[in-house]
């Protein structure tokens, strides 16, 4: 991990340069990118994952279904494909692109795309990077909410989709295989 290399963007998502895992996770001046996904089933419960131990941001808190680094020269939709098989082994179903936007912490610039799926069957979870993984309804992930449960950047990202829900009740499109 310490040796992989991130596009680094600007504001616009213009790439500008190369930087290691190490220095985009060491410097909020830095922009890199990332795909998320919101994997919902058909009762609207959201699958949250709980970050492994060894990871370097936030090991062991609750976090969006899928978030993946791209590679460079990967678009957005690749990368949440790819991120979605390889930490979930979901494959084969419809993403729809929700919405972006950027995210910083005291440790890290990112600029994010998160799009959405309903998915009702097997999750295999990937153990190196995942401690465990379930689907939490609504009133759960609000009872628990700025309780140092969840990341920061899912607290966040759950804002940005409950807005873009108000805006776009447009019930589960995505569903089904591709």
């Amino acid at each position: 991990m310490e040796k992989e290399n991130f596009e680094i963007v600007d504001k616009k998502g213009n790439v500008i340069g190369m930087a290691s895992r190490k220095e985009c996770h060491n410097n909020p001046g830095i922009i890199h990118r990332v795909a998320h996904v919101l994997v919902f089933n058909s009762q609207n419960e959201l699958y949250l994952q709980k970050r492994s131990k060894t990871k370097d941001i936030q090991p062991g808190k609750w976090d969006t279904s899928v978030g993946g680094h791209l590679n460079p020269g990967e678009s957005f939709e690749i990368a949440a494909y790819r991120e979605m098989k390889e930490e979930l082994g979901i494959k084969e179903i419809r993403l729809i692109y929700m919405y972006n936007y950027i995210h910083r912490s005291e440790c890290e610039s990112e600029m994010v795309y998160t799009y959405k799926t309903v998915y009702d069957g097997e999750i295999v979870i990937n153990r190196e990077e995942i401690e465990e993984g379930k689907f939490w309804d609504k009133k759960e992930i609000d009872f628990f909410l700025k309780k140092d449960v969840f990341t920061p950047n899912f607290e966040e990202e759950y804002q940005m989709y409950l807005e873009w829900s108000i805006v776009n009740q447009k019930g589960y499109p995505c569903q089904g295989k591709i």
